[in-house]
């Protein structure tokens, strides 16, 4: 693999806000697994542990999400940002703002844009979702590990042609993702990748992200030239 293919994949992938029902075989999932556990982590620890859904176990979960959901009562086992501000406040609005444009939401429409996040309990339509979890004792770090693991995860998705979305909001409902899946209390569940085939004619498809460039983010240091 070169250095361009790898740019053609990670330019190609996008958070998929809408997908096909047909399943993905198990062989490519098993093969998207393998080679996102081949990532680096602390003293190889490897700390991921994974719950994958498909068919009827997907539907039986997003029922049940959705449900839990519309309670309200969100707890993450992982602390939530306390805020967003400057450059980071807005690169939030504008990827927020350019989904509700594809989608039809105006500006001020509360019932429209609820709508578009209560898409985030239907797995936006995934016939799989897969739920990440570390070690509590391994703390930030392991969590670090796992964002490793999830990058790959929909990078070796992306050169099947399988389309993910790893999202935070199914994460906000700990307790309920530990009794639903009977994941132990010293396990910190960090977020869900939904996945599947995408459904490229979906309006909340239509819209790209911008990358922040170099100069944005990188800070050189070095040795004056003689």
């Amino acid at each position: 693999m070169t250095l361009a293919d790898l740019n053609t994949l990670l330019t190609a992938r996008q958070s998929c806000r809408a997908f096909r029902s047909d399943p993905v075989p198990r062989g490519d999932i098993e093969q998207i697994l393998t080679s996102a556990a081949q990532v680096p982590s602390w003293c190889n620890a490897q700390p991921w542990q994974v719950v994958v859904t498909s068919g009827a176990e997907t539907d039986a979960f997003r029922s049940a999400l959705r449900a839990e959901a519309k309670t309200g009562q969100a707890q993450p086992d992982l602390p939530f940002p306390t805020g967003y501000s400057g450059v980071y406040q807005d690169r939030r609005r504008a990827c927020g703002w350019a989904l509700y444009e594809a989608v039809g939401v105006e500006k001020g429409d509360r019932a429209g844009s609820a709508r578009q996040m209560m898409e985030n309990f239907n797995l936006f339509g995934a016939p799989h979702c897969a739920i990440l979890s570390s070690p509590a004792e391994l703390g930030p770090y392991g969590a670090m590990d796992c964002g490793g693991f999830v990058t790959a995860f929909t990078l070796a998705a992306q050169a099947l042609g399988i389309a993910t979305i790893p999202q935070a909001a199914v994460a906000a409902y700990g307790p309920f993702l530990h009794r639903y899946f009977n994941i132990p209390d010293d396990r910190l569940i960090l977020c869900a990748i939904s996945f599947g085939y995408p459904n490229v004619d979906h309006p909340a498809n239509q819209f790209r992200t911008e990358r922040a460039t170099l100069d944005e983010f990188v800070s050189w240091r070095e040795a004056p030239a003689e």
